[in-house]
Order: C-alpha cells, then structure tokens, then sequence
C-alpha cells in the first residue's frame, strides 16, 4: 500500500470514528481539519468528515482544534497601527428566521458610536443575502487589497473584511459549493482577520451552540464576547435567529473579566418595543434588503429595523467597553442613526474598499431612495 492510500485509509477511519459518536483531541482535530483546508482529501471524503462531525456533535476542543487549523493554514491578517482593541460582530448564519442583515448595520452604527470595529463577514450560505452580498451592492469590491480595510480602519475605525478574501485555501473554496451546514458556520465567524480583535458579538444558529462558541472564544484567547440566540414570541423556541431580537427574548452567553455568564434579556431591557416577525423578516432579495439598510441608516427607515440595527450595536459597546449599560447604548446607537454619523462610516467604507466607482455607486442608491 503506497503513502497516498494509506492517507486516503487512514482519513477514511476517522470518518468513521466520528460517525460512531466518538471525540478527537484538540491535535488530532487540527490534523483533520488540515486536510480538508489544504484540498488533501478528495472532495467526497471532506463532504463525509464535515457532516460526520457536525452530526456527532462537535466538542469544544474539537472545535478549538478546528479554529487552530483556520487560524495557522488559512487565515489572512491585518495589522492595524493604533494602540485601541478592536471588536468584530457576526453571526453564523443557518438560522431558521431570516431577518434583514444584521451585524452589517450594527457595526457602521457601533463605528459610530467609538466603537474600533473590523467586522468579518461572507456571502450568503442558507439566507437571502450575506454580509458580502449587501456590501457589494452598496459598491465594495471584495478584490480590494486588505491593506485598503486597514487603512480605513486606521482612519475611520471601521473595515469589512471578506472571508472571500481572508480565507482563500480552504473556507473560501468550499463556502463556494456548501450548501449545508458545518463545523465551518461556527469557526468561520471565530476567525481573527484582524489582529488586534479582542471582543466579538457572535450570533448563533441555536441556543445550545452559544455557550460553545463563547467557550472556543475563551480558549483561543478573546477577552469578550456575548453570543445571542433570539426567539420570536410567535415561533417555537427552536426556531431563532443570530441576532438580538426585537420579537421576543434573547438567550445571552457572555464572557467578561474571564467569568461566562447566561441569562435571557427581553426587548424592554434594551429600552425598546417587541415588534412581530414580519417587521424585521428578510425582504425578497439582496437587493430589497440593501435598501432597507440604507432607509435605517439615512434616518429614514422603519421603527423596528432600526431598533433591530440599534440593539445588536449596543450589544457591540458593551463588549467593546464603551457602555456597559443596555438602553443608554442603544440611546447613543438610535443617536449615531439619527445623526447621520452611522451613514458616513458606510460611505467612507466604501471609498476605501469600493474606490470611486463604489462611491458613485452607493450615492446613486442613496438618491433612488430620496436620501442624502
């Protein structure tokens, strides 16, 4: 038996030893995932290895070993020249209830508000539009050197940066033909892109998958996090979101001063009104959903979104350390919107990451709606 099917065997086996619910070490986790970032296993044994482990249910070390394989194999860095930590907000898709993007908003909102944010994000995975999509309507251009996202973060404290561009050997190649869940919706968005990163609001798909993401959080060496997985009053409990939400209550891990805590907060704890679903419910396209955004972000948009937008950017402040309290941060978020301060950090974004054919291209959407 030559080197390469002994490898192929070998790979083949713990496959199998996954299958049969049975747990890796930490190392052995990183090896595996190794494998399938690098492209060394045929395309059929990585497809059997990701729901293997997704349907056994991963541990918390196998998941670290999983985060050690992107970090070290994978996973592009800025960084930026300024003495501040920065805080990223993200979700990891795969919710059952789409919403309209999210952490998209919250983080030009949160920017707005002082908060360094070098937000990550993707294209669509399960939902109508993914962070990348929206941003590319508004006329980011993913090809954009990353050295131009820290650029604008040393400047305008904010950046995107794309897991197209970020995460290139492996994430990037297999997020382009998955279309089902894996191990890659809970580490992806645990990468750090930017080096300076210390806190993270990270939305989960599921409750049960909130303390896990805070723990890997922990161990991999993110000072704070909150990780929500928002209900909707007129939905089963398992049917949530990746957000803060607006429709019901919000389970909450949290990590701060090295403690985790859980507890469920409701609308009211953010000073704000529970709306119904269909308030917030993504619209039919990438599109639509872009210009709901934009209708926030201009000051114009509707009472629900931009209380959605506002409490998930609070949750940013807090992690971040610029303000503790719930509903004085969504004071200052629902401010920084009114203002117009939430706007700008969108356009300098752009013409950072988009150049001027982006800008002319988010201000002609801007005057579509009727906006400035």
């Amino acid at each position: 038996m030559n080197n390469q099917e002994l490898h192929l065997r070998q790979f083949g086996k713990m496959i199998m030893h996954l299958a049969g619910k049975n747990n890796v070490s930490r190392k052995e986790s990183k090896e595996l995932y190794r494998q399938v970032i690098l492209n060394e296993q045929p395309e059929l044994q990585q497809g059997a290895f990701l729901t293997a482990h997704l349907l056994k249910g991963p541990t918390t070390e196998e998941l670290c070993g999983a985060w050690d394989a992107l970090y070290e194999y994978d996973t592009a860095k800025i960084h930026p020249d300024f003495d501040e930590d920065c805080c990223d907000i993200v979700g990891t898709g795969s919710d059952a209830l789409k919403t309209v993007n999210v952490s998209t908003p919250a983080s030009f909102i949160a920017a707005a508000c002082g908060v360094k944010l070098a937000k990550k994000g993707a294209r669509l995975v399960t939902g109508v539009s993914g962070a990348t999509d929206v941003l590319e309507i508004f006329g980011l251009k993913i090809s954009t050197p990353l050295s131009q996202a820290r650029k604008c973060l040393e400047d305008h404290g904010i950046c995107y940066l794309p897991g197209e561009s970020f995460l290139k050997a492996g994430w990037g190649r297999l997020i382009q033909s998955m279309r089902f869940t894996s191990t890659f919706n809970i580490i992806g968005p645990l990468t750090k892109p930017c080096a300076k990163t210390t806190s993270i609001v990270i939305g989960a798909y599921a409750e049960s998958l909130c303390p896990q993401l805070v723990a890997v959080l922990k161990d991999t060496g993110t000072k704070r996090a909150l990780s929500p997985y928002g209900m909707s009053e007129s939905h089963e409990k398992h049917l949530g979101i990746d957000e803060i939400s607006i429709c019901g209550p919000t389970k909450i891990v949290e990590l701060r001063n090295d403690e985790i805590e859980t507890y469920t907060l409701s609308p009211a704890d953010f000073g704000v009104k529970q709306c119904s679903f269909e308030d917030v419910a993504s619209r039919e396209s990438a599109q639509a959903n872009g210009n709901a955004i934009l209708k926030v972000l201009s000051g114009n948009g509707e009472g629900s979104l931009a209380d959605l937008f506002a409490v998930n950017a609070a949750a940013a402040l807090r992690v971040a350390g610029i303000e503790e309290d719930l509903k004085k941060a969504t004071d200052r978020c629902r401010q920084a919107i009114a203002t117009g301060a939430s706007l700008q950090k969108l356009r300098h974004l752009i013409s950072y990451q988009g150049g001027q054919e982006g800008s002319d291209q988010l201000e002609k959407m801007l005057s579509k709606l009727k906006v400035s």
